[in-house]
C-alpha cells in the first residue's frame, strides 16, 4: 500500500550539557530548525503533537502560544513515554491522510541536567514520587526509578539463556563506534570491552555504560501528505508502517517476566502494515535505555531466537561494518537522550542519506522501535525512501 505521510522536515538542538535553557526554549529552536529543514513558514503548521514530559518544564498545550502557533486544527499532548514518538507518527499521518491537518510538528523536549549538579541527580527528585501504601514496599526494598526494574530483567535473560556480560558490552562498543562518527553525539571517547568491564557498577549487572544518557535539547519531526512532501526541500522519508502494543503490567508469574516485550506482535502489525518483510529491513533504530532493551527487542522481533540474542550480537554485526547496522547515530547509549525521538531522528537522517561518515550502504527500510516503562509499552515505525 503507497504511503501516504512522509517526514519533510527535522531539527535537532544541540544535544547535552547544554545549561540554562528551559525544555520551551529548546522545543521553539527545534520547531524553527524543522521548519527551515523542511522549506517552510510557521504559519504553514496547522498540526501540534507534544510529547509530555511533566516531571520538568511544563511542556503542555500551552506550548503552542510560547512557540507563537495560530489556528491549529490538530493539537494534543501524548505520553506513552519512551513508545510515545512512534505513536505521534501514526497519528499526525493520520491527520494528515484525512484532512484533519496539513503539517504536524511532532516534538520532544527536555531539560533536566544543571550546571554542578550530576546527571543521576537530575532525576532523582522524582524516584519516590507516589510511594505510598503497597506502593510503597518497592520503594522500601530499594525498588525506585528504571535502572533497578531493566537489571533484574537482564539478570533473569542471563539466568534462562546464558546471557554474558560480554554480550551486553558487544552492544556498548558498537553503538560507541557509530557515535564516533556523529557530530552530535555526547559522548566522544573511543571505548574497547574492557572500558566497558571498568565503568562503575549502576545495578548489577549494569555497568554505566549499558545505561542510556542524560540529555538537554530537543527533537522536532514534520509531518505532512506524501504527495506534498515531494515538492519540499528535503528527500520524503515515508512512513509506510505502524504497530502498537502495549502489554501492560509484565510483572506476573504468567507474563514471563521481563523477558518479552510489545516488539514481535507491533512489529508484525508494522511490517504488514508496509508490505515488507523483516528481510526486507536494512538497519535498525531501537530504543537503548539499556543494552539489555536492544538484545530483547532483537530477539522479540524476529531476528533471532527468543534466548539467542547475546550470541546473536557478539561479533560486533550491529556495529559500522556488521550486517545489522543499528541504531547508526550511537543511540541513547552514546549519542543523546530524546526518548523516542533519538532512534526517530537517527533513522531519518540516513533514510535522506545525510549520515556522512556513518551513512548505512543500503537505506532502502528501516524500523524503529519506541519502548516504555518496563517494557510496558512499544511502538514500531517502517520508514522508508520509497512510497510504495
Amino acid at each position: 500500500m503507497p504511503a501516504t505521510a512522509a517526514i519533510a522536515g527535522l531539527g535537532i538542538t544541540e544535544m547535552g550539557k547544554i545549561y540554562g535553557r528551559s525544555a520551551v526554549d529548546f522545543a521553539a529552536e527545534a520547531v524553527a530548525l524543522a521548519l527551515d529543514d523542511a522549506g517552510l513558514e510557521k504559519s504553514d503548521l496547522d498540526g501540534l503533537l507534544v510529547n509530555a514530559n511533566q516531571r520538568f518544564d511544563n511542556i503542555g498545550p500551552r506550548l503552542q502560544m510560547s512557540l507563537g502557533l495560530e489556528d491549529l486544527t490538530f493539537v494534543n499532548v501524548m505520553n506513552s513515554f519512551g513508545s510515545t514518538a512512534g505513536m505521534m507518527l501514526e497519528y499526525a499521518s493520520y491527520a494528515v491522510s484525512n484532512g484533519r491537518a496539513t503539517a504536524v510538528a511532532c516534538l520532544f523536549a527536555d531539560a533536566p541536567l544543571q550546571e554542578k549538579v550530576s546527571s543521576s541527580a537530575a532525576y532523582a527528585g522524582n524516584r519516590l514520587k507516589g510511594a505510598v501504601g503497597m506502593a510503597g514496599l518497592r520503594t522500601a526494598h530499594g525498588l525506585f526509578g528504571a535502572n533497578p526494574s531493566y537489571a533484574l530483567g537482564a539478570r533473569r535473560h542471563m539466568h534462562e539463556f546464558g546471557t554474558t556480560q560480554d554480550q551486553l558490552g558487544a552492544i556498548a562498543v558498537g553503538q560507541r563506534k557509530w557515535a564516533l562518527m556523529n557530530p552530535r553525539a555526547q559522548m566522544k571517547k573511543p571505548m574497547t570491552l574492557e572500558d566497558y568491564h571498568a565503568s562503575r557498577w549502576i545495578v548489577e549487572p549494569f555497568h554505566l555504560f549499558d545505561c542510556g544518557l542524560v540529555s538537554n535539547g530537543s527533537v522536532c519531526v514534520i509531518v505532512t501528505s506524501a504527495e506534498r512532501a515531494r515538492d519540499l526541500r528535503q528527500p520524503p522519508v515515508y512512513l509506510r508502517g505502524f504497530g502498537q502494543v502495549a502489554p501492560g503490567d509484565n510483572q506476573f508469574h504468567d507474563r514471563n517476566p521481563l523477558l518479552d516485550t510489545g516488539a514481535k506482535r507491533s512489529g508484525e502489525q508494522a511490517l504488514c502494515q508496509a508490505g515488507v518483510d523483516l528481510a526486507d529491513i536494512d538497519f535498525l533504530e531501537l530504543y537503548d535505555c539499556y543494552t539489555y532493551t536492544v538484545l530483547c527487542t532483537i530477539e522479540d522481533y524476529g531476528f533471532c531466537a527468543k534466548g539467542e540474542g547475546g550470541p546473536f550480537v557478539e561479533d560486533g554485526k550491529l556495529g559500522p561494518g556488521g550486517s545489522l547496522p543499528t541504531n547508526t547515530g550511537g543511540g541513547q547509549l552514546s549519542a543523546f537522550y530524546m526518548w523516542g525521538f533519538t532512534p526517530v531522528s537517527e533513522a531519518v537522517i540516513q533514510i535522506r542519506g545525510d549520515g556522512g561518515e556513518r551513512q548505512v550502504a543500503k537505506n532502502d527500510f528501516a524500523l524503529v522501535s519506541g519502548n516504555g516503562g518496563v517494557l510496558n509499552y512499544h511502538s514500531t515505525t517502517i520508514m522508508s525512501k520509497h512510497a510504495a
